[in-house]
């Protein structure tokens, strides 16, 4: 698969508002503190981690792990490029949080029981993983045909990636994150060519094209919607 790198670059998940509502979310779960430490497996830009480094000034910056460097990426943070696997293997460092938002679908199989392992082995005496997906039922997603196609070929595949982590984590809890979106069709387009979400990585510009015009047939000047993420959470 074509690396992602879009994802969070002038997107709603990339808003202040956002990533606000997110820190919300991650506060019922983790209680920070300055001695927090976070690792951020698949951070892209950055922003979520940066945002809670500017608003705790933890004593150790966050760490962001990803395959691609971005020129906007965060310098408030700790970026890595590496690969998480190989980053666990080596690294001597516990975290009081290790986030894995949107990305966990990149890996084979045998490679998310690895990643798994190794986190919870990094994990601090109450540290805690929170993987998160885009939600398997009654997604909101605006969509033309063949993207609604591609989007449930992937979500097919998490449903079994699901399996694998609950098998792996034994006792875990489950929550949802939900975001009202209220997006211009004119932004949305320019998501879709910019290819903001994985199942459109593939598409050739000629699928992009025919799949754009018909979101303009599709959808009013203002497209609203709510982005829903299933959340599992695992306590050491």
């Amino acid at each position: 698969m074509k690396p992602l790198k879009n994802w969070d670059n002038k997107t709603w998940l990339s808003s202040k508002k956002y990533i606000s509502s997110f820190h919300r979310h991650l506060k019922l779960e983790i209680n920070f503190k300055k001695d927090t430490k976070i690792l951020d497996i698949g951070c892209g830009r950055a922003n979520i981690i940066s945002y809670l480094q500017r608003k705790y000034k933890f004593h150790k910056k966050p760490i962001g792990l990803d395959i691609i460097r971005n020129k906007q990426t965060k310098k408030n943070i700790i970026f890595i490029k590496k690969d998480a696997i190989k980053y666990l293997e080596n690294s001597e460092d516990n975290f009081d949080l290790i986030l894995i938002k949107q990305t966990i679908h990149f890996l084979k199989k045998r490679e998310i029981n690895r990643l798994l392992s190794l986190a919870k082995k990094k994990l601090t005496q109450k540290g805690k993983i929170i993987i998160l997906f885009i939600k398997l039922n009654k997604n909101q997603f605006p969509y033309f045909k063949k993207m609604k196609k591609e989007l449930d070929k992937s979500l097919k595949r998490d449903r079994s990636i699901i399996k694998i982590i609950k098998k792996k984590f034994l006792k875990y809890k489950k929550n949802n994150f939900i975001f009202k979106v209220s997006i211009s069709k004119k932004t949305y387009i320019k998501m879709i060519n910019g290819r903001f979400i994985s199942c459109l990585l593939n598409f050739p510009k000629k699928e992009i094209k025919k799949g754009l015009n018909e979101i303009q047939s599709k959808y009013k000047k203002k497209i609203h919607f709510n982005d829903m993420l299933d959340c599992l959470i695992y306590q050491n």
